[in-house]
Parts: C-alpha cells; sequence; structure tokens
C-alpha cells in the first residue's frame, strides 16, 4: 500500500501559462479538450507506462481571459514540467514549487480555494433499481444546488470545512470526434477552515472527482 502523503512531505510543482491567443496551437486546444490534454501530456516524463497523467500527476484548469490577462492554464505536477516540448509561442510560463503551501497547511487554518470539478451522480433507471442489481447508474451531471450539495460533501472529505461557495457553470470545450462534452463542469470558489492537512494534501495531489484528464479536478489553495 502506497503511503498518503501528509502536509509536511507531500510536494508539487504548480504552471501558470498565460497563452498567447495568436498562437494557432492555442487557438486549436482551447477550442478541443482532446487537443489540450495531449499538449499538457507532452510536459509529462517518458515511459511512465500505464496511467501516465496519474503516475506524473499532471493536473490541470483553464482560467478564461479577463480585462487585464489572456487565458491562463495552470497545470501541476509531481516533478518539473519539461516546457521546452511547448511550441515556441505557446505563451509564458512560470513555475513554482508548492512544498511550502503544503508545509504551511494547519488545522483551523482559513483558506481561499478554487476547482473546477465534474458534479455528478451515478444514478440507475427506475427499471434497475431493485436489491441485487449489478447494473451500472448513467452518469448525470449535478447543476444548481445539487452542484453545490455535492462540493460540500466532497470538500468535506477532502480536509476542508466550507464556509462560503459560489457555483459557476464552465463552458467545456467539445473533445475531438464526440457530437458534444462528455462532461460538465462547475467552478467552485470560496473560503473554508482547513480541518485535517494530510487529507487536504491528498485531495491537491491527486485532484477531485471526474475528469481530470480533461481540466477538472485540480484545487488551488491561497490565505484567505
Amino acid at each position: 500500500m502506497t503511503a498518503t502523503p501528509n502536509a509536511t512531505t507531500a510536494t508539487a510543482t504548480l504552471t501558470r501559462i498565460r497563452l498567447n491567443r495568436r498562437s494557432t496551437t492555442v487557438r486549436r486546444d482551447l477550442a478541443d479538450a482532446t487537443h489540450l490534454h495531449k499538449t499538457v501530456m507532452r510536459l509529462a516524463p517518458d515511459h511512465l507506462g500505464d496511467s501516465p497523467r496519474h503516475k506524473a500527476g499532471l493536473l490541470f484548469r483553464l482560467e478564461p481571459a479577463t480585462d487585464h490577462t489572456p487565458p491562463t492554464l495552470l497545470i501541476q505536477s509531481h516533478h518539473m514540467p519539461d516546457l521546452t516540448r511547448l511550441p515556441d509561442t505557446y505563451g509564458t510560463a512560470e513555475t513554482r514549487n508548492l512544498a511550502p503551501m503544503f508545509h504551511a497547511l494547519t488545522p483551523g487554518q482559513r483558506v481561499r480555494y478554487r476547482i473546477t470539478a465534474n458534479a455528478s451522480a451515478s444514478r440507475l433507471a427506475p427499471e434497475d433499481r431493485h436489491p441485487g442489481s449489478k447494473k451500472r447508474g448513467i452518469v448525470t451531471p449535478l447543476h444548481g444546488e445539487q452542484a453545490l450539495t455535492w462540493w460540500h460533501r466532497r470538500a468535506t472529505a477532502a480536509g476542508l470545512t466550507v464556509l462560503t461557495a459560489d457555483a459557476t457553470p464552465v463552458r467545456f470545450p467539445r473533445q475531438s470526434n464526440e457530437p458534444g462534452p462528455l462532461h460538465a463542469l462547475t467552478r467552485f470558489d470560496g473560503t473554508a477552515t482547513v480541518s485535517s492537512p494530510e487529507e487536504l494534501s491528498h485531495a491537491v495531489l491527486h485532484g477531485i472527482g471526474r475528469g481530470k484528464p480533461y481540466g477538472a479536478g485540480l484545487l488551488s489553495l491561497a490565505p484567505a
């Protein structure tokens, strides 16, 4: 069994790429989640075998443009990413070590958080809801109050006690050769207190919920 990292031993890097919207590769990635996933995976080491994204600890989130900043890609990984694998015109990147943040987590600490997540539930059709049924439920996106309830539950399991929470639907780029998005995404922003630094470190390192290969699950923290 692999030991769960605690707040004093956990480490990762966070890379912030301010995207160049004049780049044809950037425009392609912003329009297609599959291409964006492939670009992010180029930053991982080679020869990781099965589940390379998981082994590299790659999580990412796309932040929309504002009046003062271009679209921004946040990429978290266990090791320093190889930024030379990005196209020269892709954007401006900076990387920092998250070890000090993990080390600073303490019970009762107040933090601001942000996560774009695939709030969803697996539900059986009415005709399949009977004892002993082995059928898999259909994954259903959650919205509004149901999405907020999902986040409160997942945040509690991740070592956070939510104080405030805002939910904003996020446009999900289409995936290649698919008629539409496979996931519905919601961005959750707010404040919380740390209830378990160890569980919170694990959640930050490994992400929360479904859709991690396509920009969901990366939990960001900052002092409140």
